[in-house]
């Protein structure tokens, strides 16, 4: 259904990604008639056409088609990301529409920009945080706050997102890693298994086991967004760049948004009961941060100061090699096949090294890695990738705000991303690039290199490749494994018990403004070592519950005393 700007709409859901589509689907079942604003295109089939096929070559450094994709697509940034992949490019932004800034360090921000967001980019590995994380993590050692919600809150919530989605997996009793609900098996291939039994023999408290994924979606649109559509109760304004949340100065509630056309540069205005921000992780910061007003001077939904404060992402090291042992690779059959997308599948090792071993740091991280997987000519080695996820602990001090003076194509303030690691994230990322070596020397693999945002751990690299393209690598690594590169931003709009020290409360509901929820991974309020991504999903299926019966109860569309500071 296109959307009508002249109505009022029940709800606005801003973001048509991972919360967003979720939302959009829970809110219509629910009765609630819902617009929905994505800052980028529609998609087509077009848009998956699968490219000509080409001979299959031995894995190399890859120049060219990140060269070609900076130049012509004008992603100077977005081809910096570690897994680059010609099929998800075009599902990337134009860095130069869309810029922002960096104070401090290094921050490396992939986003995507049309229906469905980064769902046409993710690794599609889906994993549930346990009462480890909800208790605060490793951060726990350091006066960490709390979450407001345990897992037992969220896991009737992870039950219905992974049935709606249908996930692979295996039940593996990990008390660090709960176990979902899947309709299929996942499997791993035999340079995998060989990895995990040498690694669980060497150490046994390490368990490897395969990825937990979404297969890829033959419909391409998401599936929350198709469901909503199911119940005629869903209008998607695509190319709908929002500039800012509005609030009615009668009754201090939010009631709508004004958004500006991608291609026109028009601005609209459009009206709503409720307001959903599941724009990502940063936009959404961007937009509360943009939304000030004279009710609210410092950003909305800001009388605590904390929007934009403690953001996060996790702290990435890299390892590329190969096995001689187990030359070739296999092709993974245990989902569905997809004529766009490679199959998913992998080794996940959870926790590794966790607070209280007595280190220099406190904090673990996880091994994520293809091993035999990845396309070579018959008879070479089998490739093997992994990646490595710290917990990066809550500071204060970093945060997202806006840009005093630059703007991006359509005039909207830009991002300014704070940002600095400290002494303990440099000493995890230390021991997570040494610890994954080690860990791949010790089941055979062959090290190419490993490495992470603090530097290649050895100068020697691609041997095979000419000495031009092997100093290109080197000078610009620490760029590719910037903070960032792990993709799993969150924080900068936390959630918690004290109006005082969070933004959100334990239903991702504005403390200050009622009727203005914020679902996607800027609620964290600690960064574990699993993505955030299927808790996202839960957390938003969670809150459209509580959405619609405060909705249908009157209570998001009346001033309510006590509330907004009276």
């Amino acid at each position: 259904m296109s959307a009508d700007l002249s109505r009022r709409y029940d709800a606005i859901v801003v973001g048509s990604g991972a919360t967003g589509s979720i939302a959009v689907k829970e809110l219509t079942e629910r009765g609630l008639e819902v617009l929905l604003l994505e800052a980028g295109p529609d998609i087509t089939d077009a848009d998956f056409t699968p490219p000509p096929p080409e001979p299959i070559r031995p894995m190399g450094i890859g120049l060219y088609p990140r060269a070609k994709a900076a130049v012509l697509r004008r992603q100077p940034i977005q081809v910096r990301r570690a897994f680059f992949s010609e099929k998800t490019t075009p599902f990337l932004v134009d860095d130069l529409k869309n810029p922002y800034s960096v104070k401090g360090q290094d921050f490396l921000w992939v986003r995507g920009r049309q229906l469905g967001g980064r769902l046409h980019s993710y690794g599609r590995v889906l994993l549930r945080s346990s009462d480890y994380d909800f208790d605060g993590g490793a951060g726990r050692e350091r006066g960490s706050q709390r979450w407001p919600v345990r897992y037992s809150d969220v896991e009737p919530w992870y039950d219905r997102v992974e049935e709606f989605l249908g996930l692979y997996g295996n039940r593996d009793g990990l008390p660090i890693l709960p176990d979902g609900t899947y309709v299929g098996a996942a499997s791993l291939t035999k340079a995998e298994r060989h990895f995990a039994e040498r690694t669980h023999e060497r150490w046994p408290e390490r368990q490897g086991i395969a990825w937990r994924y979404a297969a890829p979606n033959p419909q391409r649109v998401p599936l929350g967004v198709l469901a909503a559509r199911k119940t005629g109760r869903l209008a998607t304004r695509t190319d709908a760049v929002v500039r800012r949340i509005t609030i009615d100065d009668r009754t201090g509630l939010a009631d709508g948004a004004v958004f500006i056309d991608r291609l026109t540069k028009r601005e609209h205005q459009v009206l709503a009961d409720v307001v959903m921000l599941c724009a990502s992780t940063i936009e959404s910061v961007r937009l509360l941060a943009n939304s000030g007003s004279a009710r609210h001077p410092d950003g909305l939904a800001n009388s605590s100061g904390l929007v934009g404060r403690y953001f996060m992402d996790q702290t990435p090291a890299l390892l590329f090699g190969d096995m001689p042992d187990f030359p070739g690779w296999e092709d993974d059959t245990s989902a569905p096949r997809d004529e766009y997308f490679s199959p998913a599948g992998g080794l996940y090792v959870p926790m590794i090294d966790a607070f209280g071993t007595g280190s220099e740091f406190v904090g673990g991280y996880a091994v994520q890695g293809v091993m035999g997987r990845i396309p070579v000519p018959p008879r070479h080695p089998g490739a093997v990738g992994m990646m490595g996820f710290g917990e990066m602990l809550p500071h204060r001090e970093n945060r997202i705000t806006v840009h005093p003076r630059r703007t991006d194509a359509w005039g909207v303030p830009i991002p300014r991303i704070h940002i600095a690691l400290t002494d303990n994230e440099r000493a995890l990322l230390r021991e997570q690039v040494r610890g994954m070596r080690e860990m791949a020397e010790n089941a055979d693999v062959r090290v190419n290199f490993a490495g992470s945002t603090l530097g290649l751990d050895s100068r020697r690299v691609f041997p095979d490749a000419d000495p031009v393209s092997r100093a290109i690598f080197r000078a610009s690594f620490t760029k590719s494994l910037a903070i960032g590169a792990a993709i799993h931003e969150c924080g900068g709009a936390r959630m918690g018990d004290d109006p005082a020290t969070s933004v959100l409360n334990p239903f991702n509901q504005a403390w200050d403004v009622p009727n203005l929820f914020v679902t996607d991974a800027s609620c964290y309020v600690t960064n574990g070592i699993v993505g955030p991504t299927l808790t996202i999903m839960a957390l938003t299926a969670r809150a459209c519950e509580h959405v619609a019966s405060e909705h249908a109860a009157g209570n998001l569309t009346r001033r309510r005393a006590g509330t907004l500071g009276e």
